[in-house]
């Protein structure tokens, strides 16, 4: 069952069978689905249905999954998960590039399917209540309110996709301490098949140019020579 009862998924697949099978599957457990065709068939729904995540097959006639996810991240924060062709690590590498949370290659087990979902949705930020006391983290330019898990330069706030809010609730309970690659698969769930380091590294890209002033030379999110990544404060 679904970790998150009532959670909304759209199905994007260009391959009906797939789009059925797909939306049997994840509603006998417990997800509302709604499926597109394309990706101007989601955007569509886009416009009219908030979903608490995405399934996004990137081989797509037109527009790709890969196009529409970059596209969609430009407003949008909901969680995308790939299906990528096995053998095509360069799609998956451009999808997280592009902003997806976490890939999936075919054929796939649907149980494993489920395992990942459930792993995406625990990592977005729960609402937290107002009267709690802020806690922040001051990086240069940028502070991360720890209570309310916002990224925030001065009174704009930064977007973060799912994967990103739950890195920066790992660095900030371990602030000055290295986190090793292989820690930060396990805590986003991305051990479910095999290691995926390479995508941590990818998303830990994405959050530096979020955090840093100069990414390449990065100040705040270090990496620790043999240890893995490190987030050092003011």
């Amino acid at each position: 069952m679904t970790d998150a009862p009532d959670a909304h998924v759209l199905v994007v697949d260009d391959d009906a069978r797939i789009r059925g099978l797909l939306q049997k599957f994840l509603a006998r457990n417990g997800f509302w689905v709604s499926v597109a065709r394309d990706a101007a068939h989601a955007r569509k729904l886009l416009e009219g249905l908030d979903f608490d995540l995405i399934v996004l097959d990137v081989m797509m006639p037109g527009e790709t999954g890969v196009q529409l996810t970059e596209s969609l991240r430009e407003t949008l924060n909901t969680p995308i998960l790939l299906l990528t062709a096995r053998g095509d690590a360069e799609d998956r590498i451009k999808g997280l590039e592009a902003g997806a949370d976490d890939y999936l290659p075919k054929p796939f087990e649907p149980r494993e399917l489920l395992l990942r979902i459930n792993a995406i949705l625990r990592r977005v930020p729960k609402p937290v209540p107002r009267s709690e006391p802020p806690k922040t983290i001051h990086l240069g330019q940028v502070r991360y309110d720890v209570t309310r898990g916002e990224l925030w330069r001065n009174r704009e706030m930064i977007r973060l996709t799912a994967t990103e809010s739950m890195l920066m609730r790992i660095f900030a309970a371990k602030v000055h301490e290295p986190v090793s690659r292989m820690e930060l698969v396990e805590e986003l769930g991305g051990g479910v098949a095999e290691a995926q380091e390479r995508a941590v590294d990818v998303q830990i890209t994405r959050l530096r140019r979020k955090i840093e002033a100069d990414p390449k030379t990065p100040r705040y999110l270090q990496t620790v020579r043999g240890a893995g990544y490190m987030l050092a404060p003011d």
